[in-house]
């Protein structure tokens, strides 16, 4: 390739998305981020790594069809094709399954499941009509391979996500297009941090992920590189748990 590889990530203002900015930032990547409110990219675009590759904000609220594709259409005009896409964004919901509502099920549906498959639709024509490889990464969750309580909704499109890697790595396979996923368990973001305030809380959790500790947004985002990379040029419809061993007991 004569001209460095682009990657278009969602939810990227803070955490899991902003480590994930840097990672592929350091990896070479040039960079459209996306945001619902673009003014809170400000820290990921101002971090050192990331400023100095070409990097494009852009707005996108995955809920909306018409925003997911001009919010594709303007990361291409601004970068070129685009190589990788890591469908980062969602929503959590933590609520006991009796109390949910038919608005908590289509916002957090939208925002992780619909809205990923129909980003991913448009990766995959582009790449498909330009004849060009390509490969997707999204971050699915432990959530969405094992039960627990008061995750139903979350859980269901995280299953639903890791389903969606499977079938697309199947029907795109012969046209180069490599589709993965990463299951984190617990990781530490600062707005984690501020919920497990509670030595308690944190010591439930904890007792939960048998290395005894909570994963980095670091680990995720080197798990993300490494899935994007040459070197997993014969990986796809995986999805690869960096979770601390939750997912084996």
């Amino acid at each position: 390739m004569d001209r460095p590889r682009t990657a278009l990530i969602t939810g990227t203002s803070s955490g899991l998305g902003q480590a994930i900015a840097i990672a592929l930032a350091r990896a070479g990547y040039d960079l459209a981020l996306t945001e619902m409110d673009v003014t809170q990219l400000k820290e990921t675009l101002t971090n050192p790594d990331v400023a100095k590759r070409k990097v494009t904000p852009v707005m996108l609220d995955l809920r909306s069809r018409d925003s997911i594709n001009a919010a594709f259409a303007d990361s291409r005009a601004r970068l070129g094709d685009i190589d990788l896409l890591v469908n980062n964004a969602g929503r959590a919901l933590v609520k006991p399954s009796v109390n949910v509502t038919e608005a908590d099920w289509d916002d957090v549906m939208s925002s992780n499941l619909k809205g990923a498959f129909f980003l991913s639709q448009l990766f995959g024509r582009a790449c498909i009509s330009d004849k060009r490889p390509g490969s997707i990464v999204s971050i699915a969750s432990t959530h969405g391979m094992t039960g627990i309580g008061e995750r139903l909704v979350y859980g269901i499109s995280k299953a639903g996500l890791i389903q969606m890697t499977k079938m697309l790595a199947i029907e795109w396979a012969d046209k180069g297009i490599r589709v993965n996923a990463v299951a984190p368990a617990t990781v530490m973001t600062a707005s984690r941090e501020k919920l497990l305030s509670d030595p308690e809380a944190r010591a439930r959790m904890l007792s939960r992920i048998p290395i005894g500790r909570f994963v980095t947004p670091e680990e995720i985002a080197a798990a993300v590189v490494y899935l994007a990379s040459d070197g997993a040029a014969a990986v796809t419809g995986h999805t690869l748990p960096v979770d601390g061993g939750v997912t084996v007991i």
